[in-house]
């Protein structure tokens, strides 16, 4: 590839991942506040998105890091999507579709970065929900904010992809 287009395509990606960022960024702030991840801001990350790993690949000729933003997409997004079934309420359907934009990231940077950022999600999500429980700030009936910390897991994931 051309070693302007290579650095071209190095801005534009840190780009994405600024805005990423800053969105998640947003979607921490509401969901602690509202314990909601609205549609209004993640249905139009989640198709930009989608839109930016197709120009990606359309501009690159690569297809492999496609593929994997599909399949991460359609694994997180379909494991959160059983999740919900599961829990009966307690996850939201915000959770499934934020699962799917970060299924989609971390799919893009591989499997590796998929399996971290999923993974971390959990690991610090329960953390948290304990370390509330043992201070006594909450119980089992507590509702807990998880979009942060997919959020924080997706960071995690993209750092280690």
């Amino acid at each position: 590839m051309d070693p302007l287009l290579v650095d071209l395509h190095a801005v534009l990606v840190a780009l994405a991942h600024l805005g990423l960022l800053g969105i998640g960024a947003r979607l921490i702030v509401v969901d602690i506040d509202t314990h909601r991840l609205p549609d209004r801001i993640v249905l139009p990350t989640l198709a930009g998105t989608v839109a930016l790993v197709l120009a990606e690949a359309l501009l690159t000729g690569e297809r492999d890091p496609l593929t994997g933003a599909q399949w991460g997409m359609l694994l997180l997004g379909g494991f959160y999507a059983l999740l919900r079934l599961l829990s009966r309420g307690g996850l939201g359907g915000g959770d499934v579709k934020l699962a799917a934009v970060i299924g989609l990231v971390l799919g893009w940077h591989g499997g590796q970065a998929l399996l971290v950022g999923a993974a971390a999600a959990f690991v610090l999500g329960a953390a948290h929900a304990l370390g509330l429980i043992a201070l006594r700030r909450a119980d089992r009936r507590t509702h807990i904010a998880f979009g942060p910390w997919m959020i924080v897991g997706g960071v995690l994931g993209v750092a280690a992809g």
